[in-house]
């Protein structure tokens, strides 16, 4: 699941989630597209905001190596 998914799924609108984590809408977006990624510092109330584990905002914006080289000899 991307983060523009896991926020849609939470139903909270950007402006919304901009508000509540004292960002700018453009910043949600700009995760949302994959044009930047949130500070480290921010994870815990992304999740908090989201009512999801960490693990799971982490995930949004961590690529999978393993599939980056399926049917790759490795």
């Amino acid at each position: 699941m991307n983060f523009k998914e896991l926020r849609e799924s939470k139903e909270i609108r950007q402006r919304l989630l901009a508000e509540k984590l004292g960002v700018k809408q453009g910043t949600i977006s700009m995760w949302e597209t994959g044009r930047s990624v949130p500070k480290t510092t921010d994870l815990p109330k992304i999740a908090k905001v989201l009512n999801v584990p960490v693990e799971q905002v982490l995930a949004c914006f961590t690529k999978d190596d393993e599939s980056e080289h399926k049917g790759e000899a490795v």
